[in-house]
């Protein structure tokens, strides 16, 4: 029996971190193993909001910006869509004001979520995805001013879009 510490062709056990007492993952030495930045980086190779997405394709990378993009102009519709600035009472009207803000409000934390891979192209697209829908619907450039008022103002007042 080996007492020196061996496990006699076993894997070793897992140790503790000395500093925070967290078990050590196991290892895996076929296993590729991915840094996570914590810093902005510019690059197509690291992971948005799945493990694996989008690896390593140029494609992929661009679909990736391209889903921010449209994630975050969808955000700004839904912000200014007439379910959730118009008056009106119900049971029915509630609940569609209610499950319209729950998507925004999922659709935003899935932009910030993507913006937490500190990819720098992933914050440009999220960025210029918002500039465009604000533009398109809240600007008024197009005709119709859907932008936000002050609070003293009333919702009644707010021009708002039809959807």
């Amino acid at each position: 029996m080996d007492m020196g510490g061996g496990m006699g062709g076993m894997a070793p056990p897992h140790t503790a971190n000395a500093t925070t007492g967290a078990p050590a993952p196991p290892h895996h030495p076929h296993k590729m193993t991915t840094m996570m930045h914590m810093t902005f980086f510019w690059g197509k190779d690291g992971y948005i909001l799945f493990s694996g997405w989008p690896g390593t394709s140029t494609g992929m990378y661009v679909l990736a910006l391209f889903v921010t993009f449209a994630l975050a102009v969808l955000v700004e519709f839904l912000t200014r869509c007439r379910l959730m600035m118009g008056q009106g009472g119900g049971l029915a009207r509630g609940v569609a004001k209610t499950m319209v803000h729950a998507i925004r409000m999922g659709l935003a934390y899935l932009i910030m979520l993507a913006l937490m891979s500190f990819n720098g192209g992933v914050f440009i697209a999220a960025i210029v995805g918002h500039m465009v829908g604000f533009l398109i619907f809240g600007s008024g450039a197009f005709g119709k001013r859907g932008e936000l008022q002050p609070p003293y103002v009333k919702t009644s007042d707010v021009p708002t879009m039809n959807c």
